[in-house]
Formats: structure tokens, C-alpha cells, sequence
């Protein structure tokens, strides 16, 4: 019989554990710059170019993280959260990252390949009965259009390089795209399931034949539709589950917890006058939906909200060959195939292709900016913008609220200070 002195005892554990706190997961190692081939004093360049942006009007604030050899030995944040409120930004302050989405997403299809749920040559239809055929808008003299049906059917590898023919419904049949209430790539506001919206979507006329050119479009929102059909799981719990936990990406959800939306940073759009607080007449985002909306449509292409020490965790993964921290996400042969570009004839930009998520650097003198061949990344619409460059062992984040941008030359000046800071 159990003593009372040890029944006790088992009750005090028990309660114990039950106010325990969740440990959270550690960020990145950090590092002198020095330690990892770069050069405090040239950085240096990189914290007065940010703090003029600021200290200028052109920017209401901005995180940069760079991470060299698995450590971050630059990470700074500048100006304000919200000018009005004139709160700081903070090294864990949480953005919107829109298109950024897209790579976990990418990541997302191909842990259910793996997992030998899917192949990504598997069509489309395969999965979503409704994109099984499917229809293609092709324009006419006089500026109108006929409805044709696809040469071919779309391929899961074919949303995965945006070369399904998918827009954002800007196309030769964008009127119809607009009486279906569809177009834009904001999801957040929605009152209806993904899977809804994807289902209409494929009853609409695309912008081009499967395979035939890069579109931009809603492509992995498609994929977001799809993953929820093949694991038979929410596209949140999905990813939560299956990517952001296992990697401890602890602050990137598709909508706020309440607790964090004080960390949120602010939307700002450029104008003549300096910036303005979104929303500004004439564009769709504003502040978003993402702590008073409804909360229902997970928008697979743009929906994520995240921090630069988040999104650094999931980017050195894949530099690592899709490993962190003893935590296998991916295989490496599988993080080779999403890191090479699938175009062949398709127009794409000057020297880049496109891999399975990422825009890749195929040729450094084409592309004209400091870099290396291997490189692979791509942005958000709210003026974020991140890359991993292999050959450097380098990951970057940059994460700033601002649309429109205005032309504003940030990124640009960002890519050459720090790969000016490279001494090694």
C-alpha cells in the first residue's frame, strides 16, 4: 500500500509538470562575425545603411539576419514596430511574410513524396478531382479572349515551378476571375475553407497551356489544397506538426495567437510624402486579418506570419541538407532536386531558373548582383526578401512592411554589404 508520505510526493511531481513551463526552442548559435569569415568593422557598413533608410523616412523598420556556417553573427533590428505607437523593433518582432509562405509550403509537398503519399509527376486531379480537367483562356485579336481546353493536364511539379499556367487572375480572362471573387493573393479575410476557394478556382480559365510558361500565380495555394487532401489534415496542423515544431519555429502561424499581437509589426506603404500606414487607396493588404479575421482560410501561397529567427531556422535546414539540430526534415537528395532549376524553355529571369520553391542563380554575370551559382531564395510582397547561398554557406533574412515599395534600392544594398563583409 502506497504511503501517504509517497502519495504526496507523486501529487507534488504531478502538479510540477503540470505548471511547468514549454521550453522553447533555442535560436541559431550566435557567433562574432570574425569567427565565420566576416568582418565586424565592414558590417558596420551594413547597420548605417539600414539606420539612414530609417533615420531618412524610407523605412519604418527592418530585421536582418545573417547566418554563416550555422551561426548568426549579424542580427539587427532598426527603427519602429509602429511609428504612431512609436514602438521599437525588436530582433523577435513577427511579419507578415506573404510569398515566403510558398517555400515551406514546397517543403510541405515534398515530405508527403518522401512519405510515398504522392509523386510530384502525379496530376493535380489525382488528388483534387476538380483540377482533373481543366480550361485555358487564350487571347484574341481585338483584345478579347476564347475559352479552350488544356493540352494537357497540370502536374504536381508543374505547381511547384509555377508552370501550370496558373495566374493570379490577371489573365486574358480576368473578368471572370473577378465575378468569381478571385483575385489577388489575399486569403486572410475569407470566410471559406481553402479547399472552397481552390475547388472555384478550378472552374475558371488559366493563363496558359500546363508546362508551357512561368506564371506567377496561385499555384501553391493550390498545393495548400492538396496537402490537406493527401495527409487527410488541416493545412495548419499540417504544418505545424510536420515542419514548424519539429524545426522550433515557435512564432510562425498562418493568424496571430492573441498573446503575440503586440509583436506585430505595422504595414507602411510609400508615398510622395514619405510612408503612410497602410491601408492606402487603391491597395488591397492594409493591415490584414491576421488577429481580428475569421481565422478559416489558410492561404498555402501567402498566408504565414513568422520572425527572422523563424524563417533562419527553416533556411539553414535546408542549407544542412535538410537536417537541424538532429532533427531530419528532409533527405539530401530531395533538398538537391527543390534546390535545381526544373525550367527548360520557359522565360524565366536572367540567369536564374526556378527549382521546386526557390528562384536559382544559374549564372552570377547574368544576373548582375553579388552572389554565387547555387544561390536560392525569393520575397514576400510586404518588401521582405531572404537567400541561402551554398557556396558561401550563408543564410539571409530580411524582413520589412512595406507596399507599395516605391522602387526603394534596400535590397540591393543589403545583398552588396554583406557580401562585401566576406573576408575569408
Amino acid at each position: 500500500m502506497t504511503s501517504l508520505r509517497t502519495r504526496l510526493l507523486l501529487l507534488w511531481l504531478a502538479l510540477a509538470l503540470c505548471g511547468a513551463p514549454v521550453l522553447s526552442a533555442k535560436p541559431l548559435p550566435r557567433a562574432a562575425p570574425e569567427a565565420v569569415g566576416l568582418s565586424g568593422p565592414r558590417l558596420d557598413r551594413l547597420t548605417e545603411a539600414m539606420q539612414a533608410y530609417v533615420d531618412d523616412g524610407r523605412l519604418a523598420g527592418v530585421v536582418v539576419l545573417v547566418a554563416r556556417r550555422g551561426r548568426v553573427a549579424y542580427l539587427r533590428s532598426f527603427g519602429r514596430r509602429d511609428i504612431e505607437s512609436r514602438s521599437p523593433m525588436a530582433d523577435d518582432s513577427i511579419f507578415r511574410i506573404a510569398s515566403q509562405t510558398k517555400a515551406i509550403i514546397s517543403t510541405g509537398v515534398m515530405v508527403l513524396q518522401e512519405e510515398g503519399r504522392l509523386l510530384i509527376s502525379d496530376p493535380v486531379g489525382r488528388y483534387l478531382p476538380e483540377f482533373a480537367r481543366t480550361q485555358v483562356a487564350v487571347a484574341t485579336d481585338g483584345g478579347g479572349y476564347e475559352v479552350v481546353d488544356a493540352r494537357g493536364r497540370i502536374t504536381i511539379r508543374q505547381l511547384l515551378t509555377h508552370t501550370s499556367g496558373v495566374s493570379y487572375g490577371n489573365g486574358p480572362a480576368s473578368d471572370r476571375w473577378e465575378s468569381a471573387g478571385i483575385q489577388g493573393w489575399y486569403f486572410a479575410d475569407r470566410e471559406e475553407p481553402v479547399r472552397d476557394t481552390i475547388a472555384r478556382i478550378a472552374t475558371l480559365p488559366f493563363d496558359a497551356h500546363p508546362g508551357e510558361q512561368w506564371i506567377y500565380g496561385y499555384s501553391i495555394d493550390i498545393l495548400g489544397a492538396l496537402i490537406e487532401a493527401v495527409s487527410g489534415q488541416p493545412l495548419d496542423e499540417f504544418l505545424r506538426t510536420r515542419i514548424l515544431e519539429p524545426l522550433g519555429m515557435e512564432d510562425t502561424h498562418f493568424y496571430l495567437p492573441f498573446d503575440k499581437r503586440d509583436r506585430l509589426a505595422t504595414v507602411y506603404s510609400a508615398t510622395n510624402d514619405g510612408l503612410e500606414r497602410a491601408p492606402t487607396p487603391g491597395h488591397m493588404v492594409g493591415q490584414g486579418a491576421y488577429v481580428d479575421g475569421p481565422r478559416t482560410s489558410f492561404s498555402g501561397g501567402a498566408g504565414l506570419l513568422s520572425t527572422a529567427t523563424d524563417y533562419a531556422r527553416f533556411l539553414q535546414m535546408m542549407l544542412n541538407g535538410g537536417e537541424l539540430e538532429g532533427t531530419r526534415l528532409l533527405s539530401r537528395k530531395t533538398v538537391e532536386l527543390m534546390t535545381t532549376n526544373h525550367l527548360t524553355d520557359q522565360p524565366f529571369r536572367a540567369g536564374q531558373g526556378f527549382g521546386l520553391g526557390f528562384a536559382i542563380v544559374e549564372d552570377v554575370g547574368a544576373r548582375g548582383l553579388p552572389g554565387s551559382k547555387g544561390e536560392y531564395g525569393w520575397g514576400g510582397a510586404y518588401h521582405s526578401t531572404y537567400w541561402v547561398d551554398p557556396v558561401e554557406e550563408l543564410v539571409v533574412v530580411y524582413l520589412t512592411q512595406l507596399i507599395p515599395a516605391g522602387g526603394l534600392d534596400d535590397q540591393g544594398r543589403l545583398r552588396a554589404l554583406i557580401y562585401q563583409a566576406i573576408e575569408d
